[in-house]
């Protein structure tokens, strides 16, 4: 078996979303449906055999401390054995009319129970749960804001000729998938000009001048929530990353929210007036005889 982080570009210190996210792009570059090239189908093959391993915590940690010794079985390989298994699941592609093409995804699973690498949610027409592995059904693709995907939002879609309002939870995030009974619905969640997620997290910028990252002071800081005070320490430094606590993205399960990172930018002054120009060389006077800091 070839190294899966090779084989999906990423890293051993890869979070789970990281390795998700990269596991996805792959698969629907390299799906024989779509890419019709010779190399196409065993690259495929290749990306479900990586993921497998490495979607799975138990087998990742097999993996990192015995390497492909760890998957020797009764199968003789890494997905052989008593399951059987052939690989995590198949995909086709259906557009909203229901017919084959591009627009949509019908994941099908095939046997050995592996577990859906897409985020599977409550259904939430009628309770249940996921829809069994092997029943193939169609999905549909649906864009959304960003800020619909934070704060949740509903939907009104008209399907097959009816109308159905599709409930979005607060939280989702880009590529999840709402299952129900008869079909699922993939998330798209158009990027956000200021607001940079990370799982749970927020990461956006904030620039401030020299003199404020030297004596420090407020900053006004706009969150997901609307604008607020963000104390900056004396000496903050450029690429200095600011937690607040709480101010991120809420979890699908439970009220936990995750934070909101403001990193640093210090802007240097291109042009100065003689004034300025002579307070600085003061400045630089006084730190050459008592040190910067």
């Amino acid at each position: 078996m070839k190294d899966p982080y090779q084989t999906l570009g990423v890293s051993k210190g890869a979070t789970p979303e990281e390795i998700k996210k990269a596991y996805r792009k792959l698969a629907v570059e390299f799906h024989p449906d779509k890419n019709k090239s010779k190399e196409a189908e065993e690259k495929f093959k290749e990306i479900n055999q990586a993921y497998e391993v490495l979607g799975n915590p138990q087998k990742k940690s097999q993996y990192d401390q015995f390497g492909d010794a760890g998957f020797a079985g009764a199968g003789g390989g890494p997905f052989g054995g008593a399951t059987g298994r052939q690989g995590p699941f198949s995909y086709s592609y259906y557009s909203n009319d229901g017919q084959q093409g591009q627009g949509g995804f019908d994941f099908g699973g095939q046997a050995g129970g592996f577990s859906d690498p897409f985020d599977i949610f409550e259904q939430f027409f009628g309770g249940g749960g996921a829809s069994p592995f092997g029943r193939r059904k169609p999905a549909y693709s649906m864009q959304i804001e960003f800020m619909d995907a934070i704060k949740g939002v509903t939907k009104k879609i008209t399907m097959q000729g009816k109308n159905k309002d599709i409930k979005i939870p607060a939280g989702v995030n880009d590529g999840s998938t709402i299952r129900f009974d008869d079909f699922d619905i993939v998330v798209q969640v158009k990027p956000h000009s200021y607001f940079r997620r990370e799982g749970y997290d927020i990461v956006t910028e904030a620039s401030i001048s020299m003199i404020r990252a030297a004596l420090g002071g407020v900053e006004k800081i706009q969150t997901l929530e609307g604008m607020v005070n963000l104390k900056i320490p004396d000496g903050t430094q450029s690429g200095a990353l600011i937690r607040m606590k709480g101010k991120g993205v809420k979890h699908l399960s439970g009220n936990s929210y995750g934070d909101h990172y403001v990193r640093i930018v210090v802007e240097i002054p291109k042009k100065l007036n003689s004034k300025q120009k002579q307070l600085l060389q003061e400045f630089e006077e006084q730190s050459k005889k008592h040190g910067w800091f």
